[in-house]
């Protein structure tokens, strides 16, 4: 029955919003102040987690539990993105061509840290993949300002020689 009324109506094009994808993406549409609201939320609870396992430093076993919360902060904080653009957006964006390479190592990143915390129990591999996590965030945060990753490499190359 749409289809014929969209040949009366003189708009016989197909309806491109007429995708299930389409169709979740305009039932989950926020208006920008609750984007905006959804996106410190998540990015606070991020920052906390981080901040725990700071504390969790001090504790028996600390390594491994630090390692925990600071990667699922990190989690929580790239999350909080997706309350900006929308998820289907941030993916997109996340495996761009610029950035592809700075988002698997994020990814890999994420889980190597979490593997070596919780299933190998070594605390010294964790703390590996964490400084590895850190700059591969650094990296991957530098890939959203324009010019912010060559002038690090400048930077670097001229302390190097």
């Amino acid at each position: 029955m749409d289809k014929l009324k969209r040949v009366l109506s003189g708009n016989d094009s197909p309806d491109e919003e007429s995708g299930i994808m389409s169709q979740f993406d305009d039932g989950a549409t926020f208006s920008w102040s609750t984007r905006i609201k959804g996106f410190l939320a998540c990015f606070i609870v991020g920052i906390l987690l981080s901040f725990l396992g700071s504390f969790a430093l001090f504790l028996h076993r600390g390594l491994p539990v630090f390692a925990v919360f600071y990667t699922l902060g990190n989690i929580t904080s790239i999350a909080s993105t997706c309350f900006l653009m929308g998820p289907f957006n941030q993916i997109k964006k996340m495996f761009a061509p610029t950035r592809y390479i700075a988002t698997i190592l994020v990814l890999v990143s994420f889980i190597l840290t979490l593997v070596s915390a919780l299933a190998l129990g070594k605390p010294v591999l964790a703390l590996i993949f964490i400084i590895i996590q850190s700059l591969a965030m650094t990296w991957y945060s530098l890939s959203y300002i324009p010019y912010a990753r060559d002038a690090v490499k400048k930077t670097v190359l001229t302390c190097i020689v």
